[in-house]
């Protein structure tokens, strides 16, 4: 007997490895947090306990040279990410957006996707303990109909959800159709990240 795993669901996790660029992007972020006076009114108005560049700034590579300088380091981390999911290219995939999150005590983040991107991806700047996980989805959930709950130490390919503790550093990468969200935050601190989209 032997039994398959099938439709596998790629997480890529991976080290900036730049710890004097990542001491800029939270100068950067804060920076962007007091300058962006729309920004914060956007995260007001929805909602966001903190601040989000997301609705406010599109131009951050050009705009600021550190956010530059990390661009190039993604570059590489999710052309290593394409290899792994098989991705037939023709060319590279190419930064479509990217913006800060400080996402304050208590905050979280509802589920979501990114449409029109093949790659998402967070890079956590500052993460205080207690910091909300990030939650990914099961994306056949909805279609599972009578299929009987899992046992809680069944192996983590067969979980619903899959929780991943955010770390400073890390780079966390994802094809932009798995539905995630951010668990609430029970940190003192604030938590400061990028995220970022990737298409063809």
């Amino acid at each position: 007997m032997s039994v398959r795993q099938l439709f596998a669901t790629p997480v890529y996790d991976g080290e900036l490895g730049h710890a004097a660029l990542l001491d800029e992007l939270a100068d950067a972020c804060r920076d962007l947090a007091m300058d962006d006076r729309a920004g914060r009114a956007w995260s007001k108005e929805h909602g966001y306990r903190g601040y989000t560049s997301y609705a406010s700034l599109n131009d951050l590579p050009r705009r600021d040279p550190r956010f530059g300088d990390l661009v190039k380091l993604l570059d590489k981390h999710v052309a290593a990410f394409a290899v792994e999911c098989g991705f037939q290219l023709h060319g590279k995939l190419k930064l479509d957006s990217l913006w800060v999150n400080i996402l304050k005590p208590g905050g979280a983040h509802s589920g979501h996707i990114h449409p029109h991107s093949a790659v998402s991806g967070t890079l956590y700047v500052e993460v205080p303990a207690g910091s909300g996980a990030i939650r990914f989805e099961d994306p056949r959930l909805a279609m599972m109909m009578a299929a009987p709950q899992r046992l809680p130490d069944a192996p983590e390919p067969l979980q619903p959800f899959v929780h991943v503790a955010p770390r400073p550093g890390m780079v966390l990468l994802w094809e932009s159709w798995l539905r995630h969200e951010v668990m609430p935050s029970t940190a003192k601190g604030e938590r400061l990240s990028i995220s970022f989209n990737y298409r063809q």
